[in-house]
C-alpha cells in the first residue's frame, strides 16, 4: 500500500504539512465515524495526538474531536453534531493552532532525541506530546551531573542554528541502510511497510517517523527541560516544554 493512502484515504498531511483546509467526497458517514477521499487530518501516531477540526458542507458544521485508526481513517464527529450524507462534498479544516503547536512540539521532541543520543548515546524507549508539552524516556542508567542544564543548553543551541527539517519517503532496505535510523531501543516499523518515512533534522538526527514536523528547528521556539524522573533501573524520563 501507498504510504499516502490509509484505507480509501489520500493522506494529504504527509506530503504537504502545512496544509489546513481541503475538499473531499464522504465515503461513510456514521455517528461513530466520517470516510473521506483525501484528507489532512494527522491521525495521531508516534506520540502525537490526532488532529481536531471542522467540516462545512450544505451550510451545516460537524466539528471533528478526533480521529480512529482501522480499515480506514474514520473521523470522529463531536456528539451531537449532524454527519454529512455519503456523496457530500465538504469543505474541510484543521484546527491550526493546535496541529503548529504539535509540530512545534514534535520536532523539538526529535531535537531532544537527536542531542541526546549523540551526546550521551542513550535510546528512546517511550514518548508522548500535548501541544507544547512532551515526555520523552531514555534507556540512561545513570544521570550525569549537570544534565538537565547540558541537555536544555545544548538542544537550544541546535534551535538556534537553524538546521532544516527534511522529510523523504525511501524504499525500506535504502531507508534501513541509514546508520541509526531507528532511535528507539525497539524497531517500531511493521515488517509490512514497504516504504519508510523519514524525517531528517540536517546535521543532527535521521530517524523513520510518521508525524508532521516544522520547517527548520528555528520555528521550533525554546525547549525547556522542566523534569528528570526516574522510570525504574536504567531508565529516565524528560519532561519538556515548548515556548516561544
Amino acid at each position: 500500500m501507498s504510504t499516502d493512502l490509509h484505507g480509501r484515504t489520500q493522506r494529504l498531511e504527509l506530503s504537504d504539512q502545512n496544509l489546513r483546509s481541503f475538499e473531499a467526497v464522504v465515503l461513510d458517514s456514521t455517528p461513530e465515524g466520517i470516510v473521506l477521499s483525501r484528507s489532512a487530518f494527522y491521525p495521531g501516531g508516534g506520540g502525537q495526538p490526532a488532529d481536531h477540526g471542522v467540516l462545512l458542507w450544505l451550510g451545516v458544521e460537524t466539528r471533528i474531536v478526533g480521529i480512529r485508526k482501522g480499515d480506514d481513517l474514520y473521523l470522529i464527529p463531536a456528539e451531537g453534531d449532524p454527519v454529512p450524507p455519503v456523496g457530500t462534498v465538504v469543505e474541510a479544516a484543521v484546527e491550526d493552532e493546535r496541529r503548529s503547536a504539535l509540530m512545534r512540539t514534535h520536532s523539538g521532541l526529535h531535537v531532544l532525541c537527536g542531542v541526546v543520543f549523540r551526546d550521551y548515546g542513550s535510546l528512546v524507549t517511550g514518548g508522548n506530546m500535548e501541544p507544547l508539552s512532551a515526555r520523552m524516556d531514555f534507556n540512561m542508567p545513570e544521570v550525569p551531573p549537570g544534565f538537565k542544564e547540558a541537555v536544555e543548553d545544548a538542544c537550544n543551541a541546535e534551535i538556534l542554528a537553524d538546521r532544516r527539517i527534511d522529510v523523504r519517503v525511501l524504499p525500506r532496505k535504502e531507508a534501513f541502510d541509514i546508520p541509526d535510523i531507528i532511535r528507539t531501543a525497539t524497531n517500531l516499523v511493521p515488517e509490512e511497510v514497504e516504504d519508510v518515512r523519514i524525517v531528517d533534522i540536517v546535521g543532527l538526527d535521521t530517524q523513520a517517523d510518521g508525524g508532521t514536523h516544522v520547517a527548520s528547528t528555528r520555528q521550533i521556539g525554546r525547549i525547556k527541560v522542566a523534569k528528570i524522573e526516574s522510570k525504574g533501573r536504567g531508565f529516565r524520563r524528560l519532561r519538556i516544554a515548548i515556548s516561544d
